[in-house]
């Protein structure tokens, strides 16, 4: 197999930090080829360097496609090479059209006019390639997350890409979604078209990839054909050690009930009548690690957000903490009756990137950082500091814009936040989406140690190998309801899947 891509020596230094290291980087012809490592391994940076974010003179190296040397100066000299990069977080223009979206930038004219009937024809041709059946007309942003993928691989195939680059594809798709998926990147696959596949899902890394590349710390690490690497020793070579533990639950010494829900009902906000949450109840002792499981739409967020009364859906149903009734009715007021949230969307809820570490720790808590109602910013800093020294957060300073840290560096950011509260209950939205099997594993640290100190934890999370690894009692929910609750130690990814499609036990 002939080889597409070579990246020789690439090194790109960033003010008091080298992000690449001598890299060398290479990938065959029509093989998928998966980039791993930790979050700041510089698997971005590399591949910012290849799509030409980062152009030449920027950084020390050479880039040969099909054995030729190229200098990108920019993405446009990227693509016409013939290199397509698709992020996490989609690049389409939601108010345009499918058709729109597909030749964005490089329309189809007639006479200097935009033909917009070629445009719907074409684009017809380019979504039968990855076998998406809508209408070109149709809106991109009444599409679904993953329609709206393969819109994306789409565009890139109608701009001739040859090298296609997936930045976690995966991250916010369904089960479902991700099968098809992965099996539009096999057919393209035997078409010739070479893909580099970037993703923390370890099971899919080792389901569609042929070959394995592994970053640390902005270093090759080493390239392995899939068949001689497994789960384990791609863990171990992204963070350097052998996690033995992916899971390091400690035992559970439940305490009092910290938080008691009964009859909780929550209703839309957008469609008159309809209950995404209906009559749940459970109950959370102090000291142990509670799991919310369940499929996408299936309620789970929408329960905590309302409890933690960011919700705007109404809600009825009966709320005890430390066994005395309360009405949660705003942020505030959960905020003062000792809870916590970390979002899901952790830089839409979580942080204001644009600002320092010190600023967002102690956002939730600022009277605890005021003298006379002025912001004590001596406080303020040694607030930082703790939270950097005690979660661990690789940051230079208090003073570090939060937006530069890694993924794993800024959701430690925001427990910190919330630690700074003191939280009798702290709700836990999908805490480690996103993040690499070194940062989870801290992050699994950290909650053990709140469970230590009293703290009630709930876990919401997508993950069932994590509900069942860290949590000491699951509960599932399917459609708004609670179909099961049982003790981790009775639970299996069968059992939980089962509740979540609906097959009741509670």
């Amino acid at each position: 197999m002939t080889v597409a891509l070579e990246m020789r020596g690439i090194t790109k230094v960033f003010p008091g930090v080298v992000a690449l290291d001598n890299v060398n980087f290479t990938v065959r012809k029509g093989e998928i080829h998966a980039l791993c490592g930790e979050n700041g391994a510089g698997k971005s940076t590399l591949m910012k360097v290849l799509s030409g974010v980062y152009p030449v003179g920027t950084y020390k190296g050479q880039i040969l496609i099909d054995g030729v040397e190229r200098h990108f100066h920019d993405i446009r000299d990227a693509e016409a090479a013939g290199i397509a990069i698709i992020y996490q977080e989609l690049a389409l223009a939601r108010n345009l059209s499918v058709a729109e979206n597909l030749f964005l930038g490089h329309e189809l004219k007639r006479f200097g006019i935009v033909n917009k009937e070629k445009m719907h024809k074409e684009s017809e041709r380019w979504l039968r390639e990855v076998g998406l059946n809508v209408d070109p007309r149709e809106l991109t942003g009444n599409l679904g997350i993953g329609k709206q993928q393969l819109v994306e691989i789409a565009k890139a195939l109608a701009k001739n890409a040859k090298i296609l680059i997936l930045d976690e594809p995966t991250a916010a798709l369904t089960e479902q979604e991700v099968g098809i998926l992965m099996g539009i990147l096999r057919e393209l696959k035997q078409r010739g078209v070479t893909c580099i596949y970037i993703s923390h899902k370890l099971n899919e890394v080792l389901a569609i990839a042929d070959t394995i590349t592994v970053l640390r710390d902005g270093q090759t690490v080493g390239t392995y054909p899939v068949s001689e690497v497994d789960e384990g020793k791609i863990i171990s070579l992204m963070v350097g050690r052998e996690l033995k533990e992916r899971f390091p639950r400690i035992e559970a010494s439940p305490g009092d009930v910290m938080l008691r829900v009964r009859n909780y009902t929550v209703m839309s906000p957008d469609q008159p009548g309809k209950a995404v949450i209906r009559d749940v109840s459970f109950e959370v002792r102090k000291g142990e690690i509670f799991g919310i499981g369940g499929l996408m739409g299936a309620g789970r967020t929408e329960l905590v957000m309302s409890l933690f009364g960011a919700y705007p859906g109404e809600s009825r149903g009966e709320v005890e903490i430390e066994g005395r009734p309360v009405r949660i009715r705003s942020v505030g007021d959960a905020i003062r009756a000792g809870m916590g949230l970390v979002s899901e969307d952790r830089k839409k809820y979580g942080l204001v990137l644009g600002m320092n570490v010190k600023s967002n720790v102690s956002m939730a808590s600022l009277q605890a950082f005021a003298w006379r109602g002025v912001i004590d910013h001596n406080r303020e800093t040694a607030g930082g500091l703790q939270a950097i020294h005690t979660l661990r957060i690789k940051a230079n300073s208090p003073e570090t814009i939060v937006g530069t840290l890694s993924g794993g560096n800024q959701q430690k950011v925001v427990i910190g936040k919330w630690l700074t509260t003191r939280p009798k209950i702290l709700f836990l939205d999908e805490p480690t989406r996103g993040i690499d099997v070194g940062a989870k594993f801290e992050i699994y640290n950290i909650i053990n140690q709140l469970v230590r100190d009293g703290v009630a934890v709930v876990i919401v999370s997508s993950e069932m190998p994590e509900l069942i690894g860290m949590c000491h009692r699951i509960m599932v929910l399917s459609e708004g309801r609670k179909t099961a609750e049982f003790p981790a130690s009775e639970a299996t990814q069968e059992r939980i899947m089962k509740a979540a499609t609906g097959g009741m036990e509670a």
